[in-house]
């Protein structure tokens, strides 16, 4: 297994991967999936004997209002990037930065070898290397589970994204 780190982008293979997870096998619209924000974005692709298994992104995430970890504007999208924090442009975050981490998933038929832990494990170096002190993730309710057991907290009340049911979750790095 090889986890690749991509910097900005929207890189092919992950978008693949994505497709077949969010749009096809759970009926996400493209649109919603393909949002916009993989530019500003570091991308985490698994790959096994070449194939793309796996995904996930990171990027910079602004607080709008609150502290309850980072809450979103009302659009559901964080607000502008500061200039010199998102990890794909190499900066470092400024101190108690929040990063996001987005879009992860794994193949249908790859699912429960490791390759989730071993893409939140490349996910979370990265942004401590780059000065993040938090991590922000909304998950699917179904893996809030997954995510606990590798020390996130879900806060808040369940909610809709994409017309399927989503936790909070909170790290600190």
């Amino acid at each position: 297994m090889e986890i690749r780190r991509i910097d900005g982008g929207r890189p092919p293979d992950a978008v693949a991967v994505r497709r077949a997870v969010f749009v096809d096998e759970q009926g996400v619209p493209e649109r919603l999936e393909l949002d916009g924000r993989d530019d500003e974005a570091t991308h985490f692709v698994a790959y096994d004997g070449g194939r793309p298994v796996g995904v996930a992104r990171l990027r910079a995430y602004d607080r709008v209002g609150g502290s309850d970890g980072g809450s979103e504007s009302e659009e559901g999208q964080s607000g502008p990037v500061p200039e010199g924090t998102a990890p794909a442009r190499g900066g470092v975050a400024e101190p108690t930065a929040t990063a996001k981490v987005e879009r992860v998933a794994v193949l249908a038929e790859r699912r429960n070898e490791g390759i989730g832990r071993e893409l939140m494990d490349a996910v979370e170096r990265a942004a401590e290397a780059s000065g993040y002190d938090r991590l922000l993730l909304h998950a699917q309710v179904p893996v809030v589970p997954f995510y606990e057991r590798l020390g996130y907290d879900a806060f808040g009340d369940t909610f809709a994204e994409a017309d399927i049911p989503h936790r909070r979750m909170r790290k600190e790095l």
